[in-house]
């Protein structure tokens, strides 16, 4: 996966990142916190900050699905955009309908995503 797009903003803004795999890490873990406030602000049935914080997580889905590089990692990569873009949509679907279980279902599949990949980077 490469990050490229976000890697270069966070560095050209001297946002102390000192790898890609580190800002992907990052990337996930935003997701995590964002999906977190807008379940909150779901159950408070708050409209305008569940709206916020989902499309703030999908901001962030959006950005990993263009950095990825479906020539050098064609499978992995075909593989994480389906995954992605389901996530996208489970996030829409827990807008409309007010489901904090979606919410869930896409922050349990980013918590796996974390734990692999910080498994597959942190190798010695």
């Amino acid at each position: 996966m490469y990050a490229g797009n976000a890697y270069n903003t966070y560095t050209e803004n001297n946002v102390g990142i000192e790898s890609k795999e580190k800002l992907i890490e990052i990337l996930y873990e935003g997701v995590l916190r964002f999906n977190a406030q807008a379940k909150k602000a779901l159950k408070d049935k708050n409209v305008e900050k569940k709206f916020y914080w989902a499309n703030r997580s999908i901001a962030i889905i959006v950005e990993l699905i263009e950095t990825l590089d479906m020539k050098a990692q064609g499978n992995i990569s075909a593989y994480l955009s389906g995954l992605y873009n389901y996530q996208i949509q489970l996030l829409s679907e827990a807008l409309v309908e007010n489901d904090t279980t979606k919410i869930d279902e896409c922050t349990n599949v980013f918590k796996g995503l974390l734990e692999a990949w910080r498994e597959a980077t942190h190798v010695a």
